[in-house]
């Protein structure tokens, strides 16, 4: 197999890679069609990041106390972190709470 002119090989690229070149939608706000929100207790949030690697969106930020934080242009509202927290303190609500 012959590699194309500045293609990376699987083995190329950083582990947990994020494609984030053209052809993704961090330029475009994708989340406006949800019509469920994710909510963090963060009192019970124990800092393990399950939510941030299960994202499929790369919507989750880790934010300044250590906690997640939801990118709510980009979410989509699938629920995945809800249903893979540890701890149960991520829940989905209805958009227009």
């Amino acid at each position: 197999m012959t590699k194309k002119f500045n293609e990376k090989a699987w083995n190329e690229y950083e582990l947990g890679y994020m494609v984030s070149d053209a052809g993704c939608a961090v330029e475009y706000r994708t989340g406006d069609w949800r019509s469920q929100r994710p909510q963090t207790n963060k009192d019970k949030c124990i800092k393990c990041g399950v939510c941030y690697l299960v994202c499929p969106e790369g919507a989750i930020v880790l934010a300044a106390d250590g906690t997640y934080d939801f990118d709510l242009e980009h979410c989509k509202g699938c629920g995945i972190c809800a249903t893979e927290c540890w701890t149960g303190c991520i829940s989905m609500v209805e958009e227009d709470e």
